[in-house]
């Protein structure tokens, strides 16, 4: 009796595993070829009911994920706030800050998002389009896609980095003719101890934000955008891998979304070329990534609180 009852968590972990994989697996290759033909179509006649169609087949991956979370992780407990000052709707245009930790962190916001705010994408690399269905999907759906070039290749043909903006900017204004959320992941790569300590970052629960990224977009789409959101996800038991996140492995998972004001001073500025336009928006960024920080530790604070009581 003894043997069973190990072994039952363990068979337990197997079957949950065995049927995310099926499902995500299948809803995959179920809708991936839907979006790659529509999009082959786009090639012809450009079309914005192509477009929201190819948007709510994707929301219907989406929607199967979040299914999945609600059947499989039904102990999962949710902690989602969000101020009273943010509006979010499905038809609005946002660019959204995170700080990032793991690839659970997509799964959350997909979660949060589907039945709040537009469809969220972020840059990638171009690179990515060479991964079957996925690659493909994230350009047809509209997900700026960007071809960075090195320090190295720009100083041997400085018009390399103008190149860069350009495709940047054409990817944004893409996004204009539909609503959007655009998310940037600050940190720019997923937090762990060791990236912590050889950055020496000042932040205790964050990497160093890296500014480029946001200033390109407000850049481009700042005067179009209904607000500026920037969104805490905290894993009080500890960071997840994907797989322990699917395995029920994660108790609770706190989400925290605010809205941030834009100054003025923002608007119009040339990150790249004016050094003291630069130095004063990385200014800003840090103290909102500070402010961050504090959130975090005291979200930390409270959950942790909230499961000794």
């Amino acid at each position: 009796m003894a043997a069973e009852k190990q072994k039952q968590p363990i068979l337990k972990k197997i079957s949950k595993g065995l049927t995310v994989g099926s499902v995500i697996t299948g809803s995959t290759f179920f809708r991936g070829p839907p979006i790659l033909a529509l999009g082959l179509t786009k090639l012809v006649k450009k079309s914005s009911k192509i477009d929201e169609t190819n948007i709510n087949i994707a929301n219907g991956w989406i929607g199967t994920n979040n299914w999945l979370i609600e059947k499989v992780l039904p102990e999962l407990k949710w902690h989602i706030t969000i101020d009273e000052d943010l509006d979010l709707n499905l038809q609005g245009r946002y660019i959204m800050t995170c700080n990032h930790q793991s690839w659970v962190d997509t799964t959350v916001t997909q979660y949060f998002g589907l039945k709040r705010m537009p469809l969220t994408r972020f840059f990638t690399k171009w690179e990515l389009i060479f991964i079957p269905f996925v690659g493909q999907a994230f350009k047809i759906l509209g997900f700026p896609m960007m071809k960075r070039h090195t320090k190295a290749q720009i100083e041997k043909n400085p018009a390399l980095k103008y190149r860069d903006m350009e495709e940047a900017r054409k990817s944004c204004e893409q996004l204009l003719s539909q609503p959007f959320t655009l998310l940037n992941y600050l940190e720019g790569t997923r937090y762990t101890p060791e990236k912590h300590a050889q950055q020496k970052s000042p932040y205790k629960n964050l990497l160093k934000p890296k500014a480029g990224g946001l200033a390109l977009a407000l850049n481009i789409l700042g005067s179009e955008i209904d607000a500026l959101v920037d969104m805490t996800i905290v894993y009080p038991d500890g960071v997840p891998g994907y797989g322990d996140f699917w395995l029920g492995e994660v108790s609770q998972i706190a989400v925290n979304l605010r809205k941030i004001e834009i100054p003025a001073w923002v608007h119009g500025g040339n990150y790249e070329d004016d050094a003291d336009y630069r130095a004063r928006f990385q200014k800003w960024v840090d103290e909102l990534w500070t402010e961050k920080d504090q959130l975090i530790t005291q979200l930390k604070q409270q959950l942790q609180a909230e499961s000794v009581n």
